[in-house]
Formats: C-alpha cells, sequence, structure tokens
C-alpha cells in the first residue's frame, strides 16, 4: 500500500469541510511536527535552518528547546484533541531533546501515532527501543558515501558514518513494526553515488529510500539551475534503484524533481496550516515546516503563556493572515496538496453528482 500520497488528507472529509474562512468548526489539526530542540549534533552544509540566504529557520535561536513541563502539556492537549500523529523533527536533531524518550511515550499512551526525522546517530539505547516498538515510521537524513564524503558533509569525524549505518542495522534488529527509511539528500558532490547508496542502505535494512533534491535557494530558478548539470546523472540512477533494488521489503520513491512547481502559489490561503501545523523549541507556533522559526509570514502565534489547546480553538482569522501568492514564494512541500484540497473545496455543488 502507498506510504507516500498526496491524497492522505481525503480520508478526513469532515476536517476538509471546516477548513474553509467561512465555516464555523475549528477542528484539531490531523498531523504536527513538534521541533522539541534547535540543539544539534551535527552541522550539515546544506541544512537549511542554518543558511543564511535560505527564508526556513530565518528567525532561529539555536539554544531554544520546549521546556519538560510544556511539552507534557503539549503532550496532554495532542491527546485530548484527538490529533492523530505527531512527527518530531528539527530545528535540531529531535533526538538531542532529553526528554524525547519520555514525550514519545506519552503520545503512543494517548493515542497518538509518532514518528521522527533522525540524523540516525543518536539513535541508540532507549531511543531507539521506544521508536522501534511504539512508532510508526523513522526517515533518517543522509548525504555521504562513506566516512570522509559524510564527514565534509556534516562537521563530524570520519567514523561518524560508520556509526549511522551500524545503528540502522541494530534498529531493524530491535523488531517491532516501525517503518525505517532514509531521505538520500543528493546535490552536485554526492550525484555520481545514489544508485551506490541505494543498494549499501538496502543491505543494512533499510525499508524505504526517498531520493531529495537539496534546495540551495529560496528562488525555483536558481534550485534548478544548480541542479541541471546533475539532473540526468542523477534521474537514470534513481531509475535504476527502482528497477534493480526496489521489491516487496524496500521501497525506492524518486523525489528527486525539477523544483519550479514548489514555488509558485496560485491561492490565497494556506489548508494545510490548519491540517499540519509546528510547533517548535521556541514555543511558537507557525504554519508549517518551510516557515518555521520566520516571524514575519510564518507565525501563527505563541503558546509560551497559554496552552495549545486554548490557542487553536481561539478564532480562525490566524489561519487566514498568510497569503501563500504573496507570502510563500519559495521551496513549499505542501504546495501540490494544497492544490488539490482546493480542487475539492471549489468542486460546484450541483455538479458533484456527475462523477
Amino acid at each position: 500500500m502507498r506510504l507516500y500520497t498526496g491524497l492522505k488528507i481525503f480520508h478526513y472529509q469532515n476536517k476538509l469541510d471546516s477548513l474553509p474562512q467561512d465555516q464555523p468548526a475549528i477542528l484539531p489539526p490531523i498531523h504536527i511536527r513538534i521541533k522539541p530542540t534547535n540543539a544539534c549534533n551535527h552541522n550539515c552544509s546544506y541544512c537549511a535552518y542554518r543558511a543564511d540566504n535560505l527564508q526556513l529557520g530565518q528567525h532561529m535561536n539555536i539554544r531554544d528547546r520546549i521546556p519538560e513541563a510544556k511539552m507534557a502539556e503539549i503532550v496532554e492537549d495532542c491527546v485530548a484533541l484527538g490529533v492523530k500523529a505527531v512527527t518530531f523533527s528539527g530545528g535540531g536533531e529531535p533526538l538531542c531533546y532529553p526528554h524525547i524518550v519520555k514525550t514519545a511515550n506519552a503520545l503512543a499512551d494517548g493515542g497518538v501515532g509518532i514518528a521522527t526525522l533522525t540524523n540516525g546517530a543518536l539513535l541508540q539505547g532507549a531511543a531507539a527501543d521506544v521508536f522501534a516498538h511504539r512508532g510508526v515510521w523513522v526517515r533518517l537524513s543522509m548525504d555521504g558515501w562513506d566516512g570522509p564524503s559524510y564527514a565534509r558533509y556534516r562537521n563530524v569525524p570520519e567514523t561518524e558514518f560508520a556509526r549511522v549505518m551500524d545503528n540502522i542495522e541494530a534498529f531493524q534488529r530491535r523488531g517491532g513494526s516501525c517503518f525505517l527509511g532514509v531521505s538520500f539528500i543528493v546535490g552536485q558532490e554526492n550525484a555520481d553515488h545514489v544508485f551506490e547508496m541505494g543498494r549499501r542502505l538496502k543491505d543494512v535494512g533499510v525499508a524505504s529510500l526517498k531520493y531529495s533534491p537539496c534546495v540551495v535557494s529560496n528562488d525555483g530558478r536558481e534550485n534548478n539551475a544548480y541542479h541541471l548539470p546533475i539532473f540526468d546523472k542523477v534521474k537514470e540512477q534513481t531509475a535504476r534503484a527502482a528497477a534493480e533494488l526496489a521489491d516487496a521489503g524496500f521501497e525506492i520513491f524518486d523525489s528527486y524533481h525539477r523544483l519550479d512547481e514548489k514555488f509558485t502559489k496560485s491561492y490565497s490561503w494556506c489548508p494545510y496550516l490548519q491540517i499540519l501545523p509546528v510547533i517548535a523549541a521556541d514555543q511558537r507556533v507557525y504554519s508549517c515546516q518551510d516557515k518555521a522559526y520566520n516571524l514575519d509570514c510564518g507565525l501563527l502565534g505563541s503558546i509560551r503563556d497559554r496552552r495549545f489547546a486554548d490557542f487553536w480553538r481561539d478564532g480562525k482569522d490566524k489561519f487566514f493572515a498568510i497569503n501563500p501568492a504573496r507570502d510563500c514564494n519559495h521551496h513549499c512541500v505542501a504546495n501540490g496538496k494544497n492544490r488539490l484540497v482546493h480542487e475539492y473545496l471549489d468542486a460546484d455543488p450541483r455538479h458533484l453528482p456527475f462523477v
């Protein structure tokens, strides 16, 4: 069955129908990204949160993290509201958060699905156990293909690559039902190693491999210009990986594509910020992972001095202050899904029976 599809939201019709501004209901988000800490044990050269030329992370304070008591309150609200899933992500490295095991267990105890994005270096011990046995999925980000290249990308010792690969194998030996994937971030330096890393990751037990382009600019044309010299070479390797490596136990998802469609927006309000918002380490709520830590046009509000549940239910105007056509002329992972939701909501009711 499909893991990657933009149609998941259409299983939640009540939520879809509640989205427009003229609808009085304020239903809880389906899924929340929680960025528990901005600290990170790696220092990736292409990290969008730390790149001065990218809007993502524009106002991020690396010292921020959600206090333990506040996180417990957020967990209580997620359970009480009926949030379906929480993904931990950066900011920083989620497994650097000292209360990650307690938080993940509390969410799972409350019936909330849990997952995490991670660099994998700390996917050990109790943290690995809780996600292996109670998580729905874990996805590692990777870029290097050996110790020296991994060290260049992430400013870590050359031994770190082997450590992460060992952690992957050990995670799979823990058993459990958690789906382990890797997102391989493709750029000019590793373009010759796309297929090679696919084979190696399959050999160590990864269940899903997603190929993704690194984002180097807020401008779609500049991103495409960066990837143009390697584009055909990379696509040949992703096609080869799909043909030779993919099977019932190893999924290949080729998300390496030209980036124009992720940038230009034709709609004036964003459905997905009501579906998948971000609670960040600064105790603020942002519209999405592509505008986190952007106070100018990504901020929905602060929950530093109030509960998330109270903030969420306190009127709909905050959901419509951001105009994507004006404010989101940068990379947006939800753009395609937003267009589908708008098409659904804009269907003429008189013509709905004529399927």
